[in-house]
């Protein structure tokens, strides 16, 4: 949880580093003066998208450190290199690669297999008689998102 006057202390430190006051950092990153007036009062909390803002436009600053106080103001270059490091490295950057739905995945023959025997059975077994079974609905899914179901 951020601490919001602990958070306009560091928002404050950032400001006098960059030499701007409460407007002109607003005109800087985008968002209305007013919002940084009540930010700053500790009226409002600091949105996600202000957070982001900041990062964008102010590189020095560490998100770790302009939410809970950990790390450094401004950054390291030993910091900034392993951010570097992280961002290049899918491992070091928290990227659960088994679960990347955009990456290739190649699957052997009877790992192939195996996945195919799992999805149905029901089709694969060969006493399955079509005749016996009573249809209980029918859904017809179209492009457009919709579907129909139809119940006899």
């Amino acid at each position: 949880m951020v601490n919001i006057d602990d958070f306009v202390k560091r928002l404050e430190s950032v400001l006098e580093y960059y030499g701007l006051n409460a407007s002109a950092f607003a005109d800087k990153i985008g968002v209305q003066r007013s919002s940084m007036s009540h930010l700053l009062s500790g009226r409002n909390k600091p949105s996600l998208d202000f957070v982001m803002k900041i990062l964008e436009v102010f590189p020095d600053v560490d998100l770790y450190w302009i939410l809970i106080g950990r790390g450094t103001f401004p950054k390291s270059n030993s910091e900034e290199a392993v951010e570097t490091q992280k961002s290049s490295s899918p491992i070091l950057s928290n990227q659960n690669v088994e679960n990347d739905l955009f990456s290739v995945v190649e699957i052997n023959s009877e790992e192939k297999e195996k996945r195919e025997t799992k999805k149905s059975p029901v089709l694969k077994n060969e006493n399955f008689n079509l005749e016996d079974s009573e249809i209980e609905k029918i859904v017809l899914f179209y492009k457009n998102g919709t579907f129909k179901a139809y119940s006899p």
